[in-house]
């Protein structure tokens, strides 16, 4: 884990990122970052899964004891598949090309038959895992309350004032912090509370839960999520892996073999094993990926964003340059892992329910969290392949 990598070619890297960014972004929202409550020495949010290690407050744990009264057999298996290394982007319950991807990365790492189906064999190999539930209770840290949401307008000149680019209200907040969306967490918490709890069911209908410091919520039982804060010379950074519940235990990663066709980011060690899969979004008719055999120069936690019409075929050229804050609602997410490839890279997004769906500006685009794990991995050393 190399939390302090920052080399002076990412740097410059970041005040022309413009090749790179995202076409959907939409209504991006922002928030001032504030330190959150920590449960024990794990440098973990209070929020922290109770995964073996970790260190979590027994009567929290015993009044966020509510037994989920659904199965929820496709949601159990990404949350344990994420765990594994084997992303399955926004987790919701649901069956799609990521859940896909990320079953046919854990087969290949086992010497599987690679089917991308939940085969026997498969869910024998993952049985070992049974005990990890598919959700969990947590309850919102009382210190979320001093956040300052709002909404910033669309117009890149208006947003170029703002401070950061942060969320928009605590539910997209939420919904990164346990790696799904606004809509599943209203799902698993009918009328604003857990679903199991004597209340919910008779709980009257909403458009959406609304969301409170001290409230208890069903999430997905996201985990790998354990901190050693002492490893983070970046305190901002430390901030960011907390608030999208990444931990800091991250193989290293000698390759990078990143498919266009197929969709997905591999990453393998020094010894060719393969350690991490990721869908992504990679490239467009007019931005195609640059195929060829490049290698990681850097990392920038936070980066700003050079918007640079010249460089966007979808951006009059008549437009200002501008300098966007950081942010998770940034062009490029938390983070950019620059490339020997002027103007590319691989960075985190503002939409993560568009990774392999949309099209990007040529770069290769992950949800937060995965670009937030894969920044940990990587070093000046990586070889990054991209194919068509």
């Amino acid at each position: 884990m190399r939390s302090s990598l920052l080399t002076a070619a990412a740097t410059l890297s970041i005040l022309t990122l413009a090749a790179c960014g995202s076409n959907d972004a939409g209504d991006d929202a922002r928030e001032t970052p504030r330190p959150t409550a920590r449960a024990d020495t794990n440098g973990a949010d209070a929020m922290a899964s109770r995964d073996p290690g970790s260190e979590p407050d027994p009567g929290m744990a015993q009044a966020n004891n509510i037994p989920d009264p659904e199965d929820r057999p496709v949601m159990q298996a990404q949350v344990v598949l994420e765990r594994l290394g084997f992303g399955p982007g926004v987790i919701d319950g649901k069956r799609g090309m990521s859940l896909s991807n990320a079953i046919a990365g854990f087969q290949e790492s086992r010497d599987l038959p690679v089917t991308g189906e939940l085969d026997e064999a498969t869910r024998q190999a993952l049985a070992q895992w049974d005990d990890i539930a598919a959700t969990r209770v947590v309850t919102v840290p009382q210190d979320w309350g001093d956040i300052a949401f709002s909404e910033v307008p669309e117009d890149a000149a208006q947003q170029a004032q703002m401070k950061r680019l942060g969320y928009e209200d605590m539910a997209e907040k939420l919904a990164e912090r346990f790696h799904t969306t606004p809509e599943v967490l209203a799902a698993l918490n009918p009328g604003g509370r857990p679903a199991g709890s004597p209340a919910s069911a008779d709980a009257p209908g909403e458009s959406g839960p609304r969301y409170n410091p001290g409230q208890q919520l069903r999430v997905p039982n996201v985990g790998a999520d354990r901190i050693v804060a002492s490893e983070v010379d970046n305190k901002d950074w430390l901030e960011t892996l907390r608030s999208l519940g990444v931990g800091t235990d991250q193989p290293e990663v000698a390759r990078i073999l990143v498919d266009e066709s197929e969709g997905w980011l591999k990453a393998y060690d020094r010894d060719d094993r393969l350690v991490a899969l990721y869908t992504v979004t990679t490239g467009s008719r007019n931005d195609p990926l640059p195929v060829g055999d490049w290698q990681v120069t850097g990392v920038a936690y936070n980066p700003p964003f050079a918007y640079d019409p010249d460089l966007f075929w979808d951006v009059p050229d008549s437009a200002e340059d501008l300098q966007l804050p950081p942010g998770p609602n940034g062009p490029v997410g938390v983070v950019w892992i620059d490339l020997t490839k002027e103007h590319y890279g691989i960075h985190g997004t503002p939409a993560p329910e568009t990774i392999g769906r949309a099209q990007s500006h040529g770069c290769v685009r992950l949800t937060n969290w995965d670009a937030a794990r894969l920044a940990q991995m990587v070093s000046p050393e990586t070889q990054v392949v991209f194919r068509k």
